[in-house]
């Protein structure tokens, strides 16, 4: 690898850890065992939100794209998604049974603006149309995914005495898929951003994908952890 796509992959990675999810309240008291159990429930019915549409920001940067290598990538992203009973819309579904949420409550939760918001954020970045924006935005989304998937399992079977495979395998497919996905997309940045202009837009994807999940979880925290520490008080 040359010293300017390092540079420019060093960019993208700084871009993202300017919201590094793990550093947010909401996932902080998570990992501490802090986080109140009814903003857990509520954040397991809002969360679906982005897992119900993550497969379409996929599909909708290959449909942006006509490199057909890269097409087969992104196909294979969204098979895993989408196919089969163990699709991960329904892996996510299991979680929330296994916190006492139903599903129902989960697939017709009304989603707060900021959700809408996050949600609304990804979709266009990822149906602009440089396709390589759409990665970018997929690689900010899924870099952060294994070690948020380990922690928040992890904190769930020490603190909520949640450790049923069925209701955490969400976060154990996570914790190695999407290892694999950082390093396809990280690769297609590195192949297909080669120059400045396509660079700079890139590492703009990313911060902005990356800022639009860190303010879903604000989102979460105002409307759910805020109200729990007002009553406790």
């Amino acid at each position: 690898m040359d010293k300017a796509t390092k540079v420019f992959l060093d960019r993208i990675d700084a871009a993202v850890a300017q919201h590094a999810l793990l550093d947010h309240p909401f996932y902080q008291l998570w990992n501490r065992g802090e986080l109140p159990r009814e903003a857990l429930d509520e954040y397991s019915r809002q969360y679906y939100a982005h897992v119900r549409a993550f497969p379409t920001y996929v599909s909708a940067v290959h449909s942006r794209c006509n490199d057909i290598s890269v097409r087969q990538l992104l196909l294979d992203n969204l098979i895993e998604e989408e196919q089969g009973p163990d699709n991960h819309p329904e892996l996510w579904l299991r979680f929330a049974e296994g916190l006492g949420v139903s599903r129902e409550s989960a697939q017709e939760a009304e989603p707060l603006d900021s959700t809408r918001d996050s949600v609304t954020v990804l979709r266009n970045l990822c149906d602009g149309a440089d396709y390589r924006n759409g990665v970018a935005a997929l690689y900010a989304y899924e870099s952060q995914v294994p070690d948020v998937s380990r922690t928040k399992r992890e904190g769930l079977a020490k603190y909520y005495a949640l450790d049923d495979p069925r209701a955490v395998e969400f976060f154990t497919v996570h914790e190695e898929a999407d290892l694999r996905h950082r390093a396809e997309e990280r690769a297609i940045l590195a192949r297909e951003c080669r120059d400045t202009a396509s660079r700079d837009a890139a590492v703009a994807a990313a911060g902005n994908a990356a800022q639009a999940l860190w303010e879903f979880l604000d989102g979460v925290y105002d409307a759910y952890v805020e109200p729990c520490a007002k009553c406790a008080a």
